[in-house]
């Protein structure tokens, strides 16, 4: 597949409506990408069922959540493609082609894998799909030919898997078929969670929604921690692993204001009162516009669903087209239709 731009594939897991992790994370850069790249957006409806048996419900009823959250931010369907994973039964082809090249000890070593294995308490009881999902993933890149992947830096090593069953495949059919692809890291690659958490999660309850109202956003930066020996305002403080400084290093647009600030802080004389008010002004200047488009987007789901469904169509055709390069490439086109 041929493009003067460059092709962008990312995605979400449709476990929960996207947060300020998410924006920050690839969200803010994919909006911007969209003007000067071909993008795919999926929505990995599949991918989230490998650790959520019999929660499916809420996978399902997420998918749209996640669109509407896309639409809010800016995404806009005419530039980029949004599609739902489980309805490109292409990629689920692809997986398996793919599985045959990876080993199960490679995929445990995934640093990624390994992570989320210990979050979850897998221990030895790993769902077989949880543990080959890099491998659904790279499916899901690599049949689009996506040069370029926006992730947080914890994706990384997916991106490195990726690109070794690429490597594997090519060289395995003896041909360049598949296309490796590169890393596309925001400034501000992760946000910790309100409650001071390394990673921001619906499920820990410490984030913010772009959704949020502004007397909740309010609430959750008055939660944030701040240093705990800072207790008065003339108290020297500490700026690294303070969660309010994390959020202003994303969002404050004064660069040169938010080095004093941290300037004075070290020093003392400033309370962390000051600090919230300051980022809570922020936060609801950005996410005012973006709850005022969720609205209006939520007040017409049918065409929410046009939209996705225009998308995975055009989704099919693609994938569809590299699934048979992939067919060819490995003898499997018997009838030659």
């Amino acid at each position: 597949m041929s493009s003067a731009k460059p092709i962008i594939l990312t995605g979400d897991r449709t476990t929960g409506p996207l947060h300020l992790g998410h924006y920050v994370g690839s969200l803010r850069s994919r909006v911007e990408l969209q003007h000067k790249a071909q993008q795919y957006l999926l929505l990995a409806d599949t991918q989230a069922m490998t650790d959520n048996v019999g929660q499916h419900q809420k996978v399902t009823n997420n998918v749209i959540e996640v669109a509407l959250d896309y639409l809010a931010a800016g995404i806009d369907p005419e530039l980029s493609t949004i599609f739902i994973q489980s309805q490109v039964p292409e990629l689920a082809e692809l997986t398996q082609y793919l599985l045959n090249l990876v080993t199960v000890s490679r995929l445990e070593r995934n640093p990624t894998i390994k992570e989320e294995i210990r979050l979850r308490g897998f221990e030895r009881d790993i769902p077989a799909g949880f543990l080959t999902y890099p491998v659904s993933q790279a499916a899901d890149i690599t049949a689009f030919k996506a040069t370029l992947v926006p992730v947080g830096d914890d994706q990384l090593p997916m991106i490195e898997q990726t690109n070794e069953l690429v490597r594997k495949f090519n060289s395995t059919v003896d041909r360049q078929v598949l296309v490796e692809c590169e890393a596309v890291l925001s400034s501000v690659t992760r946000l910790p969670g309100v409650d001071g958490k390394a990673k921001m999660s619906k499920s820990l309850n410490n984030s913010i929604s772009l959704g949020a109202s502004a007397d909740d956003i309010k609430k959750a930066v008055n939660r944030m921690y701040t240093d705990p020996n800072h207790l008065r305002v003339e108290d020297p403080g500490q700026v690294e692993g303070n969660v309010v400084f994390a959020f202003l290093d994303a969002f404050e647009p004064d660069r040169n204001a938010l080095e004093e600030l941290k300037a004075q802080y070290r020093h003392g004389g400033l309370a962390d009162s000051v600090l919230k008010r300051r980022l809570n002004e922020h936060l609801q200047a950005l996410l005012e516009p973006i709850r005022a488009r969720r609205q209006h987007f939520a007040g017409d789901r049918g065409e929410v669903m046009n939209v996705l469904r225009r998308g995975t169509e055009k989704a099919r055709q693609v994938a569809g087209q590299t699934v048979s390069e992939v067919k060819s490439a490995l003898g499997l086109n018997y009838f030659n239709y």
